[in-house]
Order: structure tokens, then C-alpha cells, then sequence
């Protein structure tokens, strides 16, 4: 019951957070509505600084906040969202059966790196992921973070059944760690930094990455959108870019950009930027990733490699084909839209 609730109030909070006028697959609405998420990326300076607002002033943009890619795949099954900030993990199972959510990937907003880590709490006897046996463990469901937190468990040689496992959402995992409630956590920033205070790092996504166990932070659109207004997607990626090129050539105004979201100093926020790994707008379109049209990115072979490893762990009910994930990667008018 108590989940039946959470779903509903997630639905109600989209649809209200969205407002009456709604883009989605209606050219003559000019409306976006966009999901962010409170995690240091180019994403956050698009907000700040209006960026997106100055692309298209016929729009009327709504920005509403999310804690974790769950309640944004919520949000899109619900049509309540037209573009979002989403980790690669949720939107494996997002173009997954059952959920099969009509999205498209768009944009690579970050490749997780040290911004994303599994911190054991001072006091709690744990030194290394092998010894999370008899624990417990929090992380927020179906986010990139608890994507990591079973490739580092499996990476051991650790089943998931010989710990306990709670779903907990950023800011709840702070307060549980705080009361003692936890003996270790897999989240990113910037609640990771927090942890590290009174915790010690056993892995971050960056070594599992090395370890061929990739996660990303994504901009996703809905297909209705895309195919609705092309034009307005263009100017999104085009902002977004121009946010990665801040962030990589004026780092001080990025991390202002940013602290001011995340209610951070600037010296702050620059050190959490620091940690994540961000592309150059040209490479996102490269075979790495997204690719052309011509010939879509490895990103769609990532991101089946995620859903079988969730299908592995018994918690999507199958694996798309790629011929269908390739079709949910946006690359129209790459590369061009983003020089």
C-alpha cells in the first residue's frame, strides 16, 4: 500500500510541477517541461544562467526538481515531462519492458567519475565490499549509483540476498547516515561529500567504469517532443553545450553557476566538478557515444549492456533489442548542432 501511495504522490507532484500548458507532442504549444536534478553538471548552469529562456523566448520553460531517475521515468510514464537530466541506469530500464517509456536519448551531460562512490561509515567494521556481508546498505532504487552498488557487489563476489539493501533517496540517505541508521551508502554528489566526512571511500563509479561497468548522466527528450518540436530540442542541445564548454574554459564562472544551485560556495562547487568526467560538445556525437545519423554511438550498446545486467538482477522483465535502443538515441542534425 505504502508503495501504491509513494506512486501516487509522485504522479500528482509531476503533474502539478508541470503546469496546465504542456508541450509534449503539440507543435502549437510552445511549453518545455524539464526535470532537472541537484547534481553538479552543465545542466544546473542551463538553469542559472537562463540560458535556455534566451535560446527561446516564445517558450514557456518550467523547471522542476527531482531526486533521482525513478521518479522521472514516474513522471514520463505519467507524460508530464518533455526533457530531462536522467542516469543511464534508469533509462536502460526506462526503454525497458515493462516500463517501455516513449523517451530518446539526446545529450551526455556527464560520464560518472569520482562524483559517484560507495562509502562505508567510520565505526561500521566494513573495509572493503566484501565485507558489506551482514550489512546494510542504502542507495536510491533504480538510479546509476544502485546500478554501481550491484557491479561492485558482483565485482566481489557478494550476492545481493546476503545484505540488506534499503531504497533511500539522497537527502534521506544523509539524515539515516547521521543517526547511525547505516553502515554504508552508494550515492553521488552532492550528498557523496558529506559521507566522506565520517566515511571511507571503497569504490567510486570511475574504477567501475575501468572495469567495463560504465554510468553516465543523460539528457533524455520525449519522442512526441522531438518529433513535435525539432526545432526547440536543437536550441536545448545547443545550450547545453555551450554549458560544457563553460565548465571546461571558465571553470570559476561554472562553479558560481553551480553553487548557486546546489546552495554551495564556488570554491565548493568547483572541487565536485572536478570530480565528474565531461565531454567536449564535438565528442559527444563521435561513435563513443551518441554518434550521427548516418551511424548511431556505442551508447546504444552501453546502454544494453546495463538492461541485461538488470534483467541479471531480476529487476526489469526484459532485455530491448538494439536495433530498438539505437532507435532511442536523438541524432538528428548531429554533429552540426553542437559546433
Amino acid at each position: 500500500m505504502k508503495k501504491f501511495l509513494a506512486l501516487v504522490s509522485v504522479l500528482a507532484l509531476a503533474a502539478c510541477g508541470s503546469g496546465a500548458a504542456s508541450g509534449g507532442g503539440d507543435p502549437e504549444k510552445k511549453a518545455i517541461r524539464i526535470a532537472y536534478q541537484a547534481f553538479p553538471s552543465g545542466d544546473l548552469i542551463v538553469k542559472n544562467q537562463g540560458l535556455l529562456e534566451k535560446a527561446l523566448p516564445d517558450y514557456k520553460i518550467t523547471w522542476t526538481k527531482f531526486d533521482s531517475g525513478a521518479s522521472i521515468n514516474t513522471a514520463f510514464v505519467a507524460k508530464s515531462l518533455d526533457i530531462a537530466a536522467i542516469g543511464s541506469s534508469p533509462v536502460a530500464r526506462g526503454l525497458s519492458a515493462p516500463l517501455n517509456i516513449p523517451y530518446q536519448v539526446a545529450f551526455v551531460l556527464d560520464v560518472a567519475g569520482d562524483n559517484e562512490a560507495l562509502v562505508a561509515r567510520n565505526g561500521s567494521g566494513v573495509t572493503d565490499v566484501a565485507s558489506l556481508r551482514g550489512k546494510k546498505v542504502a542507495t536510491p532504487f533504480a538510479s546509476t549509483a544502485h546500478y554501481s552498488l550491484l557491479a561492485a557487489l558482483a565485482q566481489a563476489g557478494v550476492k545481493e540476498s546476503e545484505l540488506t539493501i534499503v531504497d533511500l533517496e539522497p537527502q534521506d540517505i544523509q539524515a539515516a547516515w547521521t543517526r547511525g541508521d547505516l553502515d554504508a551508502a552508494y550515492t553521488w554528489l552532492p550528498s557523496l561529500d558529506e559521507l566522506k566526512k565520517t566515511g571511507k571511500v571503497l569504490i567510486s563509479s570511475r574504477e567501475l567504469a575501468t572495469a567495463g561497468k560504465p554510468t553516465l548522466d543523460l539528457g533524455v527528450v520525449s519522442t512526441a517532443f522531438a518529433g513535435a518540436h525539432p526545432e526547440a530540442v536543437d536550441a536545448w542541445r545547443k545550450v547545453e553545450a555551450q554549458a560544457l564548454d563553460l565548465i571546461a574554459n571558465d571553470p570559476a564562472a561554472a562553479s558560481k553557476a553551480v553553487g548557486a544551485e546546489l546552495n554551495l560556495s564556488a570554491d565548493d562547487a568547483l572541487n565536485q566538478l572536478k570530480q565528474g568526467v565531461f565531454l567536449k560538445p564535438a565528442d559527444i556525437a563521435s561513435p563513443e557515444w551518441l554518434g550521427t545519423e548516418a551511424s548511431v554511438g556505442k551508447l546504444a550498446d552501453n546502454l544494453v549492456a546495463a538492461a541485461e545486467f538488470l534483467k541479471g538482477q531480476q529487476k526489469i522483465d526484459a532485455v530491448p533489442a538494439l536495433a530498438d535502443v539505437q532507435k532511442a538515441i536523438y541524432v538528428k542534425g548531429l554533429p552540426g548542432v553542437l559546433s
